[in-house]
């Protein structure tokens, strides 16, 4: 139970950095001696010292005989812009080092519990193992495939429809439920949509709460119809465009320093999922319309969903439904969903989970 109660309080102090140590997990630890915490930390972003090193860092001398609590396995290789924790942890002189779940990474994946306890450091690995993948699952993704993970956002009434006939979408969820997806933009990478709905709604996909950090956005944008007066190319940071390689248009967009991913006659999803890991994008949240929603499922790329559902009706067989498309699955070929988690956001219920891979 002690183990468990640390690990916890590592798992808190990991997401204080959620959407700024990308595309490096969020780690947290601390340091206990004669049953008190004596220094505790987390990563703040890449290139910054590791949990490990900070917490070693506050405790000095203090370390020495302490027990180690951190939700990832420590680091021990040298490919990074900061040294290995393992030599750090082994100097200090802990005698025990508690472990949520081992690293991903094959640069380290069990050599760093290694070499702890080939040093004679006791080391306890598994500890609330489950939250610390959830915490990182996206880092896990994108180090064991170098794409990113992606989730699914929805916005819905109770009989499914996230549009009227004419388009009316603003705004079917509540303040809470909307102030729930400005963090979860703050959390991500990238926001992910289509040319429809910036033209239809011209939006900014920003993260609007305090000390949030704003996504890069991506748009799927075939023929490049994207307004130069978009808020989203006026808006920080980047927007990266989807486009055809040969449009007429490109060396316009480029001369304006727009950065473009041209693909050729058909857009292969898959394939821009890697095209995004090489620019270190880990995580992607994917919000558009209708069809966008369509698209993104019958690709495979969706991770998670979440589905934000208001008690409304809006009714009507030309409302737009929440995914669209032209396809439809029969019964036993259903997008299933696993691990769901159903949360009460101010009127709205939020219904979240997985979807299974076939």
């Amino acid at each position: 139970m002690e183990n468990k109660f640390y690990i916890e309080r590592t798992l808190r102090l990991a997401k204080k950095a959620a959407g700024f140590t990308s595309p490096n997990p969020m780690v947290g630890a601390l340091l206990i001696k004669n049953n008190q915490i004596i220094a505790e930390d987390y990563h703040k972003k890449p290139g910054t010292p590791h949990a490990e090193a900070l917490v070693l860092s506050r405790a000095g001398e203090k370390s020495k005989g302490s027990t180690l609590y951190v939700n990832l396995e420590p680091c021990c290789h040298t490919d990074k812009r900061t040294p290995p924790c393992t030599k750090a942890i082994i100097n200090a002189g802990i005698k025990k080092v508690v472990i949520a779940m081992l690293d991903p990474n094959p640069k380290v994946a069990g050599k760093g519990v290694e070499e702890l306890s080939d040093a004679g450091i006791e080391v306890i690995h598994g500890i609330l193992e489950d939250k610390a993948k959830k915490l990182n699952e996206a880092y896990i993704k994108y180090i064991t495939t170098k794409k990113p993970f992606f989730t699914l956002k929805i916005a819905m009434t109770l009989d499914g429809k996230i549009a009227t006939p004419e388009g009316q979408s603003k705004w079917i969820t509540g303040e809470k439920s909307r102030k729930l997806v400005h963090r979860i933009r703050s959390s991500s990478d990238a926001v992910m949509t289509a040319i429809g709905t910036v033209k239809a709604d011209d939006p900014r996909l920003t993260a609007r709460i305090k000390r949030g950090k704003n996504p890069i956005r991506i748009v799927i944008d075939p023929e490049l119809q994207i307004p130069l007066n978009s808020q989203i190319l006026k808006t920080p940071p980047e927007t990266i465009i989807v486009t055809k390689n040969n449009n007429p248009h490109i060396a316009e967009f480029e001369r304006l320093n727009i950065e473009l991913i041209n693909f050729n006659d058909k857009l292969d999803l898959n394939w821009l999922a890697s095209e995004l890991g090489k620019r270190e994008i880990t995580s992607v949240l994917l919000e558009g319309g209708s069809s966008f929603n369509s698209y993104v499922l019958e690709h495979g790329i969706v991770d998670k969903v979440m589905f934000f559902i208001a008690p409304k009706i809006i009714g009507g067989k030309d409302s737009f439904p929440a995914v669209g498309g032209k396809l439809f699955k029969r019964l036993e070929d259903a997008y299933n969903i696993t691990d769901i988690k159903v949360k009460k956001i101010g009127s709205d219920i939020l219904v979240e989970g997985y979807l299974k891979k076939s």
